[in-house]
């Protein structure tokens, strides 16, 4: 798994790249917490790119989920690739995340919430 972080002036956006297994979900989490420790108030999972995940990384995803909301803090999953996809939907997981079809639109969502 290979990460990389940008903004778009107080989003943060998580590109992910790779599949997302058991030693990638805990680095995943590692980097999310210590966003939350940066105060970032606004993340975005751009999912485009990544091309498997097993239970861990959906795993990950819920516990990345269930941590922002407990803090008051917003997550949105943009461009989901068919490999999460298709385990969202196998899992019934889609309703649980707030997802949208693009960065742009997520990007809207939060802008329209600040």
């Amino acid at each position: 798994m290979e990460t990389r972080i940008w903004t778009n002036g107080s989003i943060y956006i998580l590109d992910i790249q790779g599949d997302i297994h058991y030693v990638d979900s805990n680095r995943l989490k590692d980097m999310v917490m210590k966003m939350i420790g940066k105060k970032v108030e606004c993340l975005i999972i751009n999912a485009s790119r990544i091309k498997s995940i097993d239970s861990s990384g959906i795993g990950a995803f819920i516990y990345i989920s269930s941590t922002l909301k407990k803090l008051g803090m917003s997550l949105a999953i943009a461009n989901v690739s068919a490999a999460l996809g298709q385990v969202m939907d196998k899992t019934k997981l889609v309703s649980y995340f707030p997802i949208y079809k693009n960065i742009n639109e997520a990007v809207e969502k939060f802008s329209q919430e600040q």
